[in-house]
Formats: structure tokens, sequence, C-alpha cells
């Protein structure tokens, strides 16, 4: 005798067109212009609750949304150059001058109304960390070395375009004084 056969088949997977993470292939929202599977924008969204649940995670949202925004940055248009420019530079800041995320928040918003920006081609798709990897910490200081992580792992893949960030941020003020 056979088993019964059941109507539910493999789950299908899809890759995020964004950073290439392999997730259920579902349909739901995904952002205005950041490139994202719908799987993998509800992923950010379980990320920031936990980040906007718990005080002791949110110390990582700034790391958090630059490097999502970074990993996703759609195609071009004025929108997006000035949103992988202004989160490029706050990962610059961040990571490289070690501005407090505080400090890079406030910046950014002076770069989000000063700069002129262009476009930089995106780095190979494929991250070696992604979403996933801050999902998986079961502490606040887990999640924090892991966001840090993502974030540094994200940063250099941009490597070709450092220079060019850092002119930025230097135009516009990132290296005279800590805001």
């Amino acid at each position: 005798m056979q088993p019964p056969s059941s109507s539910v088949g493999p789950m299908k997977k899809t890759s995020c067109p964004g950073c290439s993470v392999e997730l259920a292939a579902t349909d739901g929202p995904v952002h205005r212009y950041m490139e994202s599977s719908p799987d993998c924008w509800a992923k950010y969204g379980e990320l920031l609750a936990r980040e906007y649940g718990d005080p002791a995670y949110m110390s990582a949202h700034r790391l958090t949304v630059d490097t999502y925004a970074v990993q996703h940055p759609g195609v071009p248009s004025a929108q997006s150059i000035q949103s992988v420019a202004v989160h490029l530079i706050s990962l610059h800041c961040v990571l490289e001058k070690a501005m407090s995320q505080g400090q890079a928040t406030r910046f950014l918003k002076v770069c989000a109304d000063k700069g002129s920006f262009h476009w930089l081609q995106p780095p190979s798709r494929v991250y070696p960390l992604n979403v996933l990897h801050p999902l998986a910490a079961n502490s606040a200081v887990e999640h924090q070395t892991k966001v840090r992580e993502w974030a540094a792992a994200t940063w250099r893949l941009w490597a070709p375009h450092h220079q060019k960030v850092r002119t930025w941020a230097e135009a516009l003020g990132s290296g005279v004084s800590p805001l």
C-alpha cells in the first residue's frame, strides 16, 4: 500500500534580486525602490521589529538599515542613487571613522539634504552575509556582533567605491568635526 500523496510539494525558493539570499518564493510587499524578494523584505521587517522592540537590540539599528539598503540598491534613479550614497557614507562613518551610530544618523541627514551623488555600480549581488545572519542571534550582544559582521562584510564588497564615498563624506563635513 502506498502512503497517501501530499498536495504540498517541495517549497519553491527564489533568489533575492538584491542580496541573492535563497528564500521561499512568496508573494508579498517589497520596498518601492530597493530591489528585494518579498520574503527577504519580510525577514528585514522581522529584524527591524526585533530592534524596535528591545532597546538592547536597537543599538545596532543604524548599521542594520545601512547594510540592508546597500545590499538592495535597486536600479539607477534619483532616490536609489541618493539612498545608496548616504547609506555607504554612514557605513564609512561608523566602520572607518568610529562615529557613534547617533552621530552617523545626524550626518546622514546632512548628506541627504546637501549631497550631490551619482550611481555607483553595485558589487556582485552575492553577499557572504545577509539579513539571515543577524536574525540567527540569540541575544542582544550576539545581535550587535552579527549586525557589525554583516555591515563590515558588505562594506568590504563595496571597496571599489570606498575612495568616492570617503570623498563625498569629506566634502560634506564628516572629516571636519564629529557631529
